[in-house]
Formats: structure tokens, C-alpha cells, sequence
């Protein structure tokens, strides 16, 4: 999924964390993403995925026989 560059499309992060494009625009737009301008194209770093990622992973509770 990521590119040469590491940076990402709102199309190619939604794909990475299999959510709507919508929902990577309004996180932009939150100021939830650290994004990466280049004249009017928005790009996320792939390491902005990893970190949502990380963020979201929950350990699991034992189970009691």
C-alpha cells in the first residue's frame, strides 16, 4: 500500500485502515493526521497509519476458566 515516498493519498489511507475517505478528511480537517502539503495535494505519511494503528490496539482481557 505505501509508495516510493512513504506519503499517501486520502484514498490509499482509507484503504489502509479500511474506513471512507470521508473519514480520513474529517480527521484531516480535525487535526487528528499530520499531513503533508504540496501546492493544493494532500498527502499522509505512512507512518501516520502505523500510528492510528498503534493507538488502537487494545490489549486483550484473560479469560477466567
Amino acid at each position: 500500500m505505501m509508495n516510493e515516498t512513504g506519503l499517501l493519498t486520502v484514498a490509499q489511507t482509507a484503504a489502509a485502515l479500511t474506513v471512507k475517505p470521508s473519514c480520513i478528511r474529517r480527521w484531516i480537517h480535525e487535526q487528528k493526521l499530520t499531513t503533508v502539503h504540496i501546492g493544493r495535494l494532500v498527502r499522509v505519511p505512512s507512518t501516520e497509519v502505523d500510528r492510528i494503528i498503534r493507538q488502537g490496539i487494545r490489549p486483550s482481557k484473560p479469560t477466567k476458566r
